[in-house]
């Protein structure tokens, strides 16, 4: 009795993951520091999920402290999971826009290096061609001074356990909705 239901729950869940895989999409977002970007995220209805990380380097496993020496080719990226509502796509990216200069290139603030590029990494054709309308929209924008990347994520390294949910860890609000001021260093 025991194995049945086991196996009927495990087919239930099968088919659960299935459908809340059809109901989602993911991107990887360059973002300078990711701390930041990635609380702003966090907060933004129809975001289900976040996570810090490295992408678009030379090799797949990757640290911090070898990224932040340039030699690796990686960008700090936020991969983010969000519903399937028309638009929501473009309203992410509008916020994205909103914490992230994208006539910057190689510095973000204070921040320099290839790591922190102006770059958006697609993972669907879909998405390759949203982003392609955004960038043609913000560069009459910013006079043709946009610098932004667009290119397929090809590697991509969660970051450690230490840098996921960073801000969130250390006091500020990831409530959706929330808008309170994003202190980028805790």
């Amino acid at each position: 009795m025991i194995l049945e239901i086991g196996l009927c729950l495990g087919q239930v869940c099968r088919f659960l993951f299935g459908f809340l895989l059809a109901m989602m999409s993911t991107n990887t977002i360059v973002t300078g520091c990711f701390w930041g970007v990635e609380l702003a995220f966090q907060r933004e209805i129809g975001v289900l999920n976040t996570e810090v990380g490295y992408a678009n380097g030379n090799k797949v496993d990757v640290g911090y402290r070898e990224v932040c020496e340039g030699k690796s080719g990686h960008a700090e990226v936020v991969k983010v999971w969000y519903d399937n509502e028309p638009g929501r796509f473009m309203q992410l990216l509008k916020l994205w826009e909103s914490r992230h200069d994208v006539t910057s290139l190689n510095k973000q603030g204070n921040d320099r290096g290839t790591q922190y590029r102006s770059a958006v990494f697609y993972r669907t054709e879909e998405q390759k061609e949203a982003i392609m309308k955004w960038k043609e929209q913000v560069n009459t924008k910013y006079g043709g001074k946009v610098v932004t990347d667009i290119a397929e994520v090809r590697t991509y390294c969660a970051a450690e356990d230490a840098h996921q949910q960073y801000l969130q860890k250390r006091g500020q609000s990831a409530k959706k909705g929330a808008s309170e001021k994003i202190r980028c260093y805790g």
